[in-house]
């Protein structure tokens, strides 16, 4: 028997409190569910109806609630069973649908101390959890920490001559079928097993997380998409990595990706977490978890409010304090973070059945690759779609390849076959210097000389050179003259070097994309030499956007898009449709954007040409949302 804790009134008790308390109803958004999770330390509090029942009134008056996830286990903290039945109980008689949590720390302060998986007592409480939450619920999540840090004794001889990674992806492989999917299915033949990821997905296969095997031995997956905040936090997660980390748990698992996760951590606006909650719904999660039930209880302050907020910003802080009506038509004041969740996710539930499948530049990062570690993030900062894949896609007609594209030994190969069939590769720097010697020369007798340049002026097609006020440290790329040519060029002095190079080869093309070596350097180019790129990395796509670093551009396959604003001023950006859309229309206004026909610089005594854009306005961590016609 496990050890129980964390009772604190009396069964008979609670259940008459439950039964004469008011009940507030879970209710409904259109596109997605919202689910709360409840760490062990909260649910062992619920036996205390007292405690519970004002706390989960004052949350579910601020943010629609579909499901609830009851944690059974943290930090060797085991809630008894009355309770988390009673707590169970509590929330479906709400029409909450609820499902079990087991977060498998010892000691989640002490550095996210996890169980060892080589330690055959540990083995034994992860079973011993598992069985007896899967005894209660139908669905029970792992949260974040199923991984392993520990190299104690026994794992440094259980490991031998194997590196860490491949000694913890096969450990911790052997651990999910047999510490977890199998003695749960025993209990419990119905139970969905679902393991959640962390944020981190370039480092996962270092601590044991298996993206390879793991999503086909559990029932499903979900995703952490908080980002919080790029700068000051430790992980400096760019924003644009709640969206696409999404969508490439979706790739992995299509269909079986249940939802995004996000927390109120690292915040330093109310916007900022208000954005995490847009962008995954923008990936078209069916559900958001917010984590969790405590910090959802935090109060609204003023220094909530962002500087830039008074603008009419996509989140208005003004606008969600108003109170919130009711279905029994009484009016209450917002008063928690709960609210910010509430405000954000009834915006985006205007339109996102309006929006198609998203859509992307396609980018392979075999499994667990690494080089550039999160480089698509930042191209996703610069306006453009990135669509991160498990599988080489063959049918794209051009693919992004990272460093990490190395760890795919039959790399080089793979991109001939695509150049042959008459398609298009842009490979990184990076990748480029990984590929010396090991067959890239058999397309392009390109250099990565080694050498580094300072640069601060950029020449982009004939639209002449533009300059950022101070210089950016890139790779020297050497090549030959007329075997391959600059597309874009970055200038250093009396000399430049490739920014963008391409290089026939069959039937297709060759690129290659110089990555600064401080990817947010990206940002920096001036905005032509941004669009310069785009022109070449988003050629299959049906829409561009033309503005300066920091604003993205998300596209979806019915022609509709959004444009989302990370600066903390106003920007004005141009669209740029194919032919296929003449005409350009607000999604949330119904208004049309009204188009203008501009000449397009040509040289070399080229005719003169025009061509159609729409302008538009984009307020400070704001985004506007369009649709093609």
């Amino acid at each position: 028997m496990i050890r129980t804790m964390g009772a604190r009134l009396t069964y008979p008790l609670l259940v008459l409190a439950i039964l004469t308390s008011p009940l507030v109803l879970a209710g409904k958004y259109k596109n997605f569910q919202v689910a709360v999770y409840c760490r062990a330390y909260e649910v062992r509090e619920m036996a205390d109806l007292n405690w519970l029942t004002p706390r989960w009134e004052e949350i579910s008056r601020q943010v629609k609630v579909d499901k609830i996830y009851l944690e059974t286990h943290r930090d060797l903290i085991v809630v008894d069973e009355k309770t988390v039945t009673a707590a169970r109980d509590f929330f479906q008689k709400r029409g909450i649908t609820t499902a079990g949590g087991i977060t498998l720390t010892v000691n989640e302060r002490n550095r996210f101390e996890t169980f060892c998986y080589s330690n055959p007592e540990h083995r034994k409480k992860v079973r011993e959890i598992v069985e007896y939450t899967s005894r209660l619920f139908d669905e029970v999540i792992l949260d974040d920490f199923f991984f392993t840090s520990c190299k104690c004794d026994l794992c440094i001889k259980a490991k031998g001559n194997r590196s860490w990674t491949d000694f913890r992806l096969a450990l911790m492989d052997e651990a999910a079928r047999e510490l977890v999917v199998k003695p749960a299915k025993a209990v419990n033949p119905k139970v969905k097993i679902v393991i959640k990821y962390p944020n981190w997905y370039e480092h996962f296969q270092g601590l044991g997380f298996n993206l390879e095997t793991e999503p086909k031995i559990f029932d499903g997956i979900y995703t952490g998409t908080e980002t919080r905040d790029a700068v000051r936090s430790n992980q400096h997660l760019q924003q644009y990595h709640g969206y696409l980390i999404f969508r490439y748990f979706e790739n992995i698992k299509p269909g079986g990706n249940g939802g995004g996760w996000v927390d109120t951590g690292g915040m330093n606006h109310m916007d900022r977490y208000a954005e995490q909650l847009a962008l995954t719904m923008f990936a078209k999660a069916p559900e958001i978890t917010l984590f969790d039930i405590r910090q959802l209880q935090r109060p609204i302050r003023d220094t909530d409010r962002a500087p830039w907020q008074g603008q009419k910003t996509s989140f208005d802080f003004d606008e969600m304090m108003q109170p919130i009506k009711l279905e029994s038509g009484e009016s209450v004041k917002p008063s928690t973070i709960a609210r910010a969740a509430g405000y954000a996710l009834e915006q985006v539930d205007t339109f996102l059945d309006k929006l198609g499948r998203p859509v992307g530049l396609k980018s392979y990062k075999p499994y667990h690759s690494t080089g550039e570690d999160f480089i698509h993030n930042y191209l996703g900062m610069i306006g453009i779609p990135m669509d991160l894949v498990p599988e080489f896609p063959t049918d794209a007609k051009v693919v992004f390849l990272s460093e990490s594209a190395k760890h795919d030994g039959t790399i080089v190969e793979k991109i001939k076959g695509q150049l042959a069939a008459g398609r298009e590769v842009v490979i990184t720097s990076g990748l480029l210097n990984a590929l010396q010697g090991k067959g890239i020369e058999d397309i392009v007798e390109l250099q990565y000389s080694g050498r580094k340049a300072l640069v601060k002026d950029f020449v982009a097609g004939f639209s002449g050179v533009h300059s950022i006020d101070s210089p950016i440290l890139i790779p020297q790329i050497g090549y030959l003259t007329n075997d391959s040519w600059e597309e874009t060029s970055a200038l250093a002095g009396p000399i430049g070097y490739p920014l963008l190079h391409r290089a026939g080869y069959s039937k297709g093309a060759l690129y290659v994309l110089t990555i600064p070596d401080n990817f947010a350097d990206l940002y920096r180019l001036p905005a032509p030499v941004i669009t310069g790129l785009k022109q070449a990395l988003t050629k299959d796509l049906f829409v561009r956007i033309e503005g300066p670093g920091q604003v993205a551009l998300f596209a979806y396959d019915n022609g509709t898009f959004l444009v989302e604003s990370f600066l903390s001023d106003p920007v004005t950006v141009n669209l740029v449709l194919d032919g296929r859309y003449t005409q350009l229309e607000d999604l949330l206004s119904g208004e049309p954007v009204t188009g203008k026909k501009i000449p397009i610089p040509r040289g070399f005594g080229a005719p003169p040409a025009e061509r159609l854009i729409f302008e538009a306005q984009i307020k400070p961590h704001s985004y506007r949302v369009f649709r093609g016609k």
